[in-house]
C-alpha cells in the first residue's frame, strides 16, 4: 500500500510540474514549422523564375514584333530577327558571348551561348483575317494582321525542397504573343 501511495505522490508531483512543457511542445512543432518554412521559400523562388522566364519573352516578343530584317538587309546589313529576339528572351541582350549569364541561371543550352527559347515571326498558320464572320477581331488597316509569338522552356531544378519530399524536377513554359508591327 505504501508503494501505491509514493507512486500516487509522484505522478501528482510531475503532473502538476510544467518545467519542461515548452520542450515538448517546441520538439513537436519545431518540424513542422522548418518543412513551412522551406516550403514557402521554395514556392517563390519557382515563381520568381516563372515571372523572369515570362519577362524575357514578353521582351523578345515585343522586339521581333517591330524587327524588319528587309529593312537591314535593304542598308546592306544582315541580321535574324528571330535569333536576337532569342537571345534577348533568355539573356537580356541582343549580341550573346560565352561569359554572359542568363536572366535564370541554367535557361541556356548547353555550352553557354544558345538558348531555350524560341521566337517565332509572322508563320503561315500566325497570320489571321482582321475581320471573321462580320466580327472585327483585329483592329488593322490590312485584312490579315500577322502575330508574333516567343515560346520558352526551363527546368526549374530549385534549391531542393521539392526533392526531398519527391516531386521531380518541373519545365516551367511560357509564351507571350504581339502584334507584327514592322516599321
Amino acid at each position: 500500500m505504501a508503494m501505491i501511495g509514493a507512486l500516487c505522490r509522484q505522478l501528482n508531483r510531475f503532473r502538476c510540474d510544467s518545467r519542461g512543457a515548452v520542450l515538448v511542445e517546441m520538439t513537436l512543432i519545431t518540424p513542422l514549422m522548418l518543412i513551412l518554412s522551406a516550403g514557402v521559400f521554395e514556392f517563390g523562388n519557382l515563381i520568381h523564375d516563372k515571372l523572369l522566364m515570362e519577362a524575357g519573352l514578353s521582351d523578345a516578343s515585343r522586339f521581333a514584333a517591330r524587327c524588319n530584317s528587309q529593312l537591314y538587309t535593304q542598308a546592306g546589313l544582315a541580321i535574324n530577327c528571330a535569333d536576337i529576339a532569342a537571345n534577348i528572351a533568355v539573356f537580356g541582350k541582343a549580341v550573346v558571348v560565352q561569359t554572359d549569364a542568363p536572366r535564370i541561371a541554367g535557361w541556356q543550352k548547353a555550352g553557354g551561348t544558345s538558348n531555350n527559347a524560341t521566337v517565332t515571326i509572322a508563320a503561315s498558320a500566325s497570320c489571321h483575317d482582321a475581320v471573321q464572320g462580320g466580327v472585327t477581331k483585329y483592329r488593322s488597316t490590312t485584312t490579315q494582321v500577322c502575330i508574333v509569338r516567343a515560346d520558352g522552356s526551363y527546368p526549374y531544378t530549385g534549391v531542393g525542397m521539392l526533392s526531398f519530399i519527391g516531386i521531380g524536377p518541373i519545365t516551367l513554359h511560357g509564351f507571350h504573343e504581339e502584334r507584327l508591327i514592322r516599321f
